[in-house]
């Protein structure tokens, strides 16, 4: 009877399609803001995409979690499934908050530094699209999904000296003039060093099913 009730339920659900649905939102929302940063374009359309990219995020998180709940079997362990897709949507979570500071502020310009951390929350996007896949097979893929974790940790540590440096000069250049844009732009800061913590931690959840499971 139980293997009966079994083969009648959904194995394991549309984890992978989700997951990599939710990275290719992770790229969309990483380039808008990267354009953002760089001047290419309008700054309140580019917002605005980042803003539409976070709101599918969280339509495919929220499927994600019912699933979690729905399936009878899943690929990994169901606290695994959800510490993925949480840290997955604290990113691109990050990036809508500073693109949302950005226009609740009415920033216009940006510093080198902030750019640079911008272009490194690009790649990676970029490289979180391409080891969500891989997680289909997480056996024959885990030395590629090693190199991959070890380049999100390795960007991480990039954006955090872009970050030192950053402040530095904004320290400098604001002096005691200009509290209000020390201010603004600190924070624009801290979000831009919050993306790269969270591309992190997607690395770690990786690193964890790959020990856990190849």
């Amino acid at each position: 009877m139980v293997a009966w009730f079994q083969a009648l339920m959904p194995k394991q659900g549309r984890f992978f399609d989700q997951f990599e649905a939710h990275a290719a939102t992770l790229v969309a929302g990483a380039d808008a803001l990267q354009k953002l940063f760089s001047g290419d374009g309008e700054i309140a359309a580019h917002i605005a995409t980042i803003v539409d990219r976070e709101h599918d995020a969280d339509d495919i998180t929220r499927e994600v979690l019912q699933d979690v709940r729905r399936v009878f079997v899943t690929p990994f362990d169901r606290s695994a499934i959800t510490d993925l897709i949480g840290v997955m949507d604290d990113s691109i979570d990050q990036m809508n908050q500073t693109a949302t500071t950005i226009g609740l502020y009415e920033v216009t310009e940006f510093a080198p530094e902030m750019r640079d951390m911008a272009r490194l929350a690009v790649e990676a996007a970029r490289v979180t699209a391409e080891a969500i896949p891989l997680l289909r097979k997480l056996e024959s893929n885990a030395a590629r999904l090693h190199s991959l974790t070890a380049r999100l940790v390795e960007l991480e540590g990039q954006a955090d000296e872009f970050h030192a440096q950053g402040l530095k000069s904004l320290f400098k250049a604001c002096g005691n003039d200009q509290p209000m844009k020390f201010i603004v732009h600190r924070e624009i800061y801290s979000h831009l060093e919050r993306i790269a913590d969270r591309f992190e931690d997607i690395a770690n959840e990786i690193q964890g099913l790959v020990i856990d499971h190849a």
